[in-house]
């Protein structure tokens, strides 16, 4: 397992320190969660890298799922370590559960130890493909944030580890689980407006270059580790790619991290909100596990927007679902005998008598709550229990995430791309395979 110094911590050494892990480890009783009494062998022991805002949204869901215990938590920010064990120790307390949590700096550390059983990364993107690896080498199930990579080789290097160490993968597409996005797919494979002829799936802008002034970096962040493997030397601190945070007093970050935002650091809105609705577009169109063939970029010849072509003859364009509200984010099917309309809490169709009435809408919810799945979180621990692929298993979440960044490859190169989902490679295009996007060499001494 290649991987950074931390903060000059040799590799023997950062081995040795592990076995720390092994040494508090005691048999726990069976112990009751909301009256149900949960036995060790249905329990799930997690632990957590990453501990941001969006860390924070998912242990709240992890923890109503019944039979879920928290080890460990991992984040190269200490004070958000600090902040998420709180958090998890006030869980605890409630619940009744032993008082214990690790917190580490270098998710190496978590994973060497034996008594947990699963993973959730919920790191930036460039971090997702070795976390994951290495995560499933050590025999820990993962949980991971979408989209599933920050570039293309990474998503396939990932499907093999999962499948060679015979791992559950779930990504963090939470829409899989919630009931609009489903009955979307259902009356979309059905038939019940035809065949489906377009799709409009509003996502938003690709990634601009980074372009953040320096700031000094904080004590309490080890910056070289959150940077891994990216080589690119115009990358530099700034408190918008790692907002900041503050125990006393209490404050939470004040926006999502902006690296996301940025080509050098993340894929922009084509992955952050793609990997949500390009992703159900391709379940309910059979093309889940494949992906578009050619990939036009806004503006090549008056192209008005990004658009996927399909071997099976659909098209999808990144374009507004909505003349009254373009910049709402959603999917609207349009097929030879009417169209639906999916949204976070919403289902509209052509025929309204087509929508069941327990579809409850609920597009005036506050838009957070849509991040905490429980639904999402309980299939992945059922599937750690039955060992039987998730809702959005690792070849979903690879797919798609070639397909995002596919559209951000062709924007790049200001011209068409084609791809073959068969062979899994461009198809007569030297200049688009060897894309940073495709993959890049990683900094030293980072391997994939």
């Amino acid at each position: 397992m290649k991987q950074q110094k931390d903060k000059g911590m040799k590799r023997r050494e950062f081995l040795a320190l592990s076995a720390l892990g092994l040494t508090g480890l005691t048999i726990l009783p069976s112990y009751v969660v909301s009256g149900r009494r949960i036995a060790p062998s249905d329990r799930v022991v997690m632990g957590f890298i990453g501990l941001g805002r969006q860390g924070l949204s998912d242990f709240r869901a992890f923890s109503t799922v019944p039979g879920v215990q928290v080890a460990a938590c991992c984040d190269v920010d200490s004070m958000k370590n600090a902040r998420f064990r709180n958090r998890v120790l006030e869980w605890k307390k409630d619940a009744g559960l032993p008082l214990r949590i690790d917190a580490y700096e270098h998710y190496g550390r978590m994973l060497e130890r034996t008594d947990i059983d699963a993973i959730e990364v919920c790191t930036p993107d460039h971090w997702h493909a070795l976390q994951t690896i290495h995560a499933c080498e050590a025999g820990k199930d993962v949980y991971v944030q979408k989209p599933l990579a920050f570039t293309i080789k990474e998503g396939y290097e990932m499907v093999k580890a999962v499948r060679r160490n015979n791992r559950i993968l779930q990504v963090g597409s939470q829409q899989r689980s919630q009931d609009t996005f489903l009955k979307a797919i259902q009356m979309v494979r059905e038939g019940a407006i035809g065949h489906i002829v377009h799709i409009h799936a509003k996502v938003g802008d690709p990634p601009t270059p980074f372009d953040l002034p320096e700031h000094s970096v904080p004590d309490n962040l080890n910056f070289n580790l959150w940077l891994g493997p990216l080589n690119d030397p115009a990358i530099h601190y700034h408190p918008d790619i790692c907002p900041p945070i503050s125990l006393d007093p209490p404050q939470n970050e004040t926006l999502w991290g902006a690296w996301r935002w940025y080509r050098e650091t993340g894929n922009g809105y084509t992955a952050d909100w793609g990997a949500h609705m390009f992703d159900i577009a391709q379940v309910a169109i059979g093309m889940d596990g494949l992906g578009a063939s050619e990939v036009i970029p806004k503006g090549y010849l008056g192209q008005e927007w990004m658009t996927f072509k399909y071997d099976n003859g659909i098209v999808m364009t990144e374009s507004p679902i909505s003349e009254d509200n373009p910049n709402s984010r959603g999917i609207r099917f349009v097929g030879t005998d009417g169209w639906i309309v999916v949204t976070r809490g919403s289902l509209n169709c052509s025929d309204p008598s087509l929508i069941p009435q327990d579809i409850e809408d609920q597009s005036g919810a506050d838009a957070l709550q849509f991040e905490i799945s429980s639904p999402h979180m309980q299939d992945f621990i059922d599937a750690v229990r039955s060992r039987k692929d998730p809702v959005a298993p690792v070849e979903a979440g690879c797919s798609t995430n070639t397909l995002c960044n596919l559209g951000n490859i062709a924007t790049e190169l200001g011209r068409p791309v084609r791809w073959n989902p068969a062979t899994l490679r461009f198809v007569d295009d030297t200049e688009a395979a060897s894309h940073r996007l495709t993959h890049y060499q990683y900094r030293n001494p980072y391997k994939l």
